[in-house]
């Protein structure tokens, strides 16, 4: 009974849902430093491409993290054990995962463009943001576009504009700041832990509305 456990949980991490731990600021208030999300990995192995709005996990696609540290184990041999147990089974997060959080704010085929104060533009509508940290406004310091992004990519930022080092802050490398959805991993679905922060990361109605946002959608 132990081993099909375990084989069922190594077949739902692979395959369906995985936990991921939020490393910095750059997506506050929405997801806090610490918080525990779960990723919906099903549609990503199904073909399903991002949505706009969506919060993604991703690969780095190329050294977004160089020189940033991961989580930490710890230093309890005890712990540490269990630790590496429970996320090799995909109940806990990887101390050693170098991946990124971000919200999904154009894909491929869009375009997309954010200059002085904003708003944030995607295929001439501006987006309604208000996920956005407090205080933050929507180009954050980095003005960008209009540009388009390149088909089968993604264009990500953080809620945190002023303190995350997105798509604007890659502008200068291969894909021209853009993710590719091979890169992705899956849509963070809920903030699992810690449970008073509890809550779902529905896609919000700036995009989803026809009035807000134009052009093609996956």
């Amino acid at each position: 009974m132990i081993a099909v456990a375990l084989v069922l949980a190594l077949l739902i991490k692979t395959f369906l849902v995985q936990a991921f731990s939020i490393p910095s600021s750059s997506m506050e208030d929405t997801l806090r430093i610490g918080d525990r999300v779960l990723v919906d990995k099903l549609t990503p192995n199904f073909g399903d491409k991002p949505s706009r709005g969506e919060v993604v996990v991703f690969h780095d696609p190329s050294d977004w993290l160089a020189g940033e540290p991961g989580e930490q184990p710890s230093s309890n041999p005890t712990v540490r054990g269990l630790q590496g147990a429970l996320s090799f089974i995909g109940l806990m997060p990887s101390a050693h995962e170098k991946d990124l959080i971000k919200r999904v704010i154009a894909v491929g085929g869009d375009t997309a463009t954010c200059q002085g104060k904003g708003p944030v533009y995607v295929n001439g509508k501006a987006l309604n943001e208000p996920y956005l940290f407090p205080g933050s406004t929507p180009c954050g310091d980095r003005n960008f576009g209009p540009l388009k992004v390149p088909a089968d990519s993604i264009w990500v930022m953080g809620d945190n504009r002023q303190h995350s080092a997105d798509s604007r802050y890659h502008m200068g490398e291969p894909g021209g700041g853009a993710v590719p959805d091979s890169k992705v991993i899956g849509r963070a679905i809920t903030v699992a832990w810690p449970i008073s922060h509890w809550k779902t990361l529905p896609i919000p109605d700036t995009f989803t509305s026809p009035a807000s946002v134009a052009g093609p959608s996956h």
